[in-house]
């Protein structure tokens, strides 16, 4: 819930002029408060700057005041929606029954699913993260069928490092990254595990991006704070 809309529009002008100096096979996708959803869409649109959502709601249509459909954002040209957020999950008591129903309604449409895993500073500190981490796999993405969950980006965060300018050691990141593949190669296949995109979130800067990124199963960053900055993204896009 960052920027007003004037703002946020300079940011992805300034995102796309920049995202020239970005290697081709790096993708860029960014995703607006849905105030700016439609005004964003517009200046991509020529782009290689795809867009997504934040989240959006469990049913297609009916009276849910306030929320957004998978259906609403296919129809105005969102390619992406995360999912799974630990915010959505702290403030808003996303079970992992609501989060499956989301998952799959936005596969359905054809989208792009960007689906948040991590566990809390208490859990790693009881050595309880690989536990925490398999059980919300497990619950969700670990119930979709093989052709389904191909298509998942899944996004490992931990809480703890989410804009506390803490942030997992690169080898801590990638200790969980390979874990998370090791279980989706167990549950499904190693050719599966090997085309699923495992981000990392939790306080990415141009500062610390490139040797989080050189981890051998780390395939990319879910940014949050640095991502108001259009030079700072852009750094962080330019490490991999």
């Amino acid at each position: 819930m960052n920027t007003l809309l004037d703002a946020g529009e300079n940011l992805v002008i300034e995102i796309v002029e920049k995202s020239q100096e970005v290697d081709p096979s790096v993708e860029l996708i960014v995703c607006p408060p849905f105030t700016h959803l439609s005004t964003i869409l517009r200046r991509t649109r020529s782009s290689r700057v795809m867009v997504g959502a934040q989240n959006c709601f469990w049913e297609t249509a009916g009276a849910y005041t306030g929320e957004i459909s998978v259906e609403m954002l296919k129809v105005m040209g969102v390619t992406h929606v995360i999912l799974g957020h630990s915010e959505r999950r702290e403030y808003f008591n996303e079970s992992d029954e609501m989060l499956l129903k989301k998952v799959k309604l936005v596969l359905d449409s054809g989208l792009i699913p960007i689906f948040c895993i991590g566990e809390k500073l208490e859990d790693r500190e009881h050595s309880n993260q690989f536990d925490v981490v398999k059980h919300q796999l497990s619950n969700v993405v670990f119930k979709l069928t093989e052709s389904e969950i191909k298509k998942v980006i899944v996004a490992y965060e931990p809480i703890w490092a989410i804009g506390t300018g803490r942030t997992a050691t690169p080898e801590q990141a990638q200790k969980m990254h390979a874990f998370i593949r090791e279980s989706i190669t167990v549950s499904f296949s190693k050719h599966v595990s090997d085309i699923i995109p495992i981000l990392y979130g939790g306080s990415v800067k141009g500062s610390n991006a490139k040797e989080i990124f050189s981890m051998p199963d780390v395939d990319g960053g879910l940014i949050g704070g640095a991502s108001l900055s259009s030079a700072e993204f852009i750094q962080i896009a330019k490490s991999f």
